[in-house]
């Protein structure tokens, strides 16, 4: 998923925009139309979204009404349409904020830093470089999203939140399959082999997930 996903006409100023985040470490995406702007949070998602409103086809309060009918996804309007109705009209719409054109980059990149303390301090794990975001059960290494099923998901979010420490293989099993699973206990060791196949370097040598002989795993 990308993090943000810009939306303006104006390529140069687009194109600035984009350095600055990147900048600060997040991954962007760019739309020059609303139509665009639809069609990549369709397929890509995003974690936050700058939309401009006035956009060649499909205008930005159309974007923000048709984004809020599916998804709280955090919309920050930064337009040069300063009147107090177009304001009203875009936060009305459920935009989270509404910055005006020309903006102070830094006050833009702390509005940024803020709706992501916000939305999602809390539901985010990171350790080195992966990142797993437990409100959407989604997971990122080098920002690169992880395809990985919901147990996958589930077993590497226990072992990260008990770094360091070596967890049994019963214990593993009961917390993520149940004690009354119908499944085995092997299940465990294959969805240990697939996860380090996802997140290791080279999974036959693994840095993060280890095996402890005769007792089970941890996370280092």
């Amino acid at each position: 998923m990308t993090d943000i996903l810009i939306v303006e006409d104006n390529k140069e100023l687009a194109d600035l925009l984009c350095d600055f985040l990147r900048a600060e470490n997040y991954t962007v995406s760019t739309a020059e139309s609303g139509e665009k702007a639809l069609s990549l949070y369709e397929k890509y998602g995003a974690r936050l979204i700058v939309l401009d409103i006035m956009l060649p086809g499909v205008d930005g309060f159309s974007v923000c009404g048709k984004i809020r009918e599916q998804s709280n996804t955090p919309i920050l309007i930064v337009s040069a349409k300063t009147d107090k109705d177009n304001k009203l009209n875009g936060l009305i719409l459920g935009a989270d904020d509404y910055i005006e054109k020309p903006y102070d980059i830094d006050i833009l990149l702390a509005k940024i830093a803020g709706i992501f303390k916000r939305r999602y301090a809390l539901d985010e794990i990171t350790e080195g470089d992966l990142t797993l975001n437990k409100a959407n059960k989604t997971a990122c290494k080098n920002g690169v999203p992880i395809n990985m099923t919901a147990k996958e998901f589930e077993l590497l979010r226990l072992l990260i939140e008990n770094k360091g420490k070596t967890l049994n293989k019963e214990y593993i099993f009961n917390t993520i399959w149940g004690s009354d699973s119908f499944s085995e206990i092997q299940t465990l060791t294959v969805h240990i082999k697939w996860l380090r196949q996802k997140i290791e370097d080279d999974p036959k040598k693994p840095q993060h997930i280890q095996t402890v002989w005769g007792v089970g795993y941890k996370f280092v």
